[in-house]
């Protein structure tokens, strides 16, 4: 056999080899056990989780000790129970420095809000009569002192629209409307003292007329009724602030006024009580009547003394009284003069009757002898 025909017999063995493993099915592949199913691994807790989580926890209890705690405020309850004040206070600042890193911290702050808020709400309801009580003193004294002015005997209207106000303040408190309440007693106050200051303003007025003072300062006097118009205008416009602004400037016009005139009244006084002294001094009143012109010269030096001090009406009154004691010395001086010479009169009578009698006993004598 040449070695072609070795060649084509290599090449068909080799033929009949591939097609072999190509019909030969294939085997099956190794199994792979199944691995069990993990669960999703949980989240990491971090600070800022835990942050928020508490954040939302608080909020509600942090809220309302907040506003039992500013309610306590605005009714002055640590003013009417200091002690308990501190210790809801103390109670209060104390989260600040609790831990909140796990559920039960969180908890534990929680009750301690809710338990600030029930102290601060106790203290309230002890506090809401005592404040009550002491807005309606207040209520009370100024309208007394309002009607002991006599402003609402000539004005009865007014007293009648601040009283109006008071009650509705009132008729809030009993329906517990604690702030319109507040708020509606402080604008009844307001109007009292309002209407005092009117009162002051009319009463001032009627001294400076009634004592002639006008006229010592008669511009001021003039600027101040003008503005105390206004004042008067602005009221029955609603206007308060104005109003008492208003009022506030023509009272201490007026005040300028009084006090002008008073430092002028006691300038004449003080010249007629001086005038009056030295007449009696001229009369010899400080021998005749030594007690009374003792009392007017101690009441001329407190005079003095006040008006050294401006203590101008004080100085006017004491100088009037002085000088009256100066008058009645003088009269008292008069009296005795009066007296004495009666007396001399009527000893010169006697002694000119006993002359004459004398006088006939001794011709009734000679007219004997002979």
């Amino acid at each position: 056999m040449n070695k072609y025909a070795i060649l084509i017999l290599l090449l068909a063995a080799a033929a009949l080899i591939c097609v072999s493993c190509v019909s030969t099915p294939n085997e099956p592949e190794p199994e792979i056990p199944a691995q069990p199913v993990q669960p999703p691994a949980a989240p990491v807790q971090t600070v800022e989780n835990t942050v928020q989580q508490a954040d939302a926890a608080l909020g509600g209890p942090m809220s309302r000790a907040q506003a039992a705690r500013q309610r306590a405020v605005d009714f002055d309850s640590h003013v009417y129970f200091p002690s308990d004040w501190e210790a809801a206070e103390s109670q209060y600042q104390s989260v600040s420095s609790m831990p909140r890193t796990s559920a039960g911290e969180i908890a534990q702050i929680v009750s301690t809000y809710n338990s600030a808020a029930d102290s601060y709400d106790a203290i309230f309801e002890r506090t809401i009569p005592l404040y009550a009580q002491a807005r309606e003193d207040e209520i009370m004294s100024s309208r007394d002192t309002l009607i002991s002015s006599g402003l609402p005997h000539q004005y009865p209207q007014v007293l009648q629209n601040a009283d109006e106000i008071a009650i509705t303040a009132l008729e809030q408190y009993e329906a517990d409307d604690y702030y319109a309440a507040r708020d509606t007693a402080a604008r009844a106050l307001d109007e009292y003292e309002t209407l005092n200051l009117g009162a002051r303003l009319l009463m001032t007025r009627q001294e400076i007329v009634d004592r002639g003072f006008a006229d010592f300062d008669s511009e001021n006097f003039s600027r101040a009724d003008d503005v105390a118009q206004t004042a008067i205008d602005e009221h029955e416009a609603g206007n308060n602030e104005a109003a008492v602004e208003n009022a506030e400037e023509a009272l201490l016009r007026y005040n300028l006024v009084l006090s002008n005139g008073w430092t002028s009244y006691a300038g004449s006084r003080r010249v007629s009580v001086s005038d009056e002294r030295e007449l009696a001094l001229a009369e010899r009143a400080n021998i005749a009547a030594r007690e009374t012109f003792r009392e007017g010269e101690s009441l001329y030096s407190q005079a003095e003394e006040a008006m050294a001090a401006e203590n101008y009406n004080e100085a006017s009154a004491l100088f009037t009284n002085a000088e009256t004691y100066f008058v009645v010395a003088r009269q008292e001086t008069e009296e005795k003069r009066i007296r004495a010479m009666e007396a001399i009169r009527i000893a010169e009578e006697r002694i000119e009757e006993s002359s004459g009698t004398a006088i006939e006993a001794e011709r009734i004598i000679e007219g004997g002898s002979r």
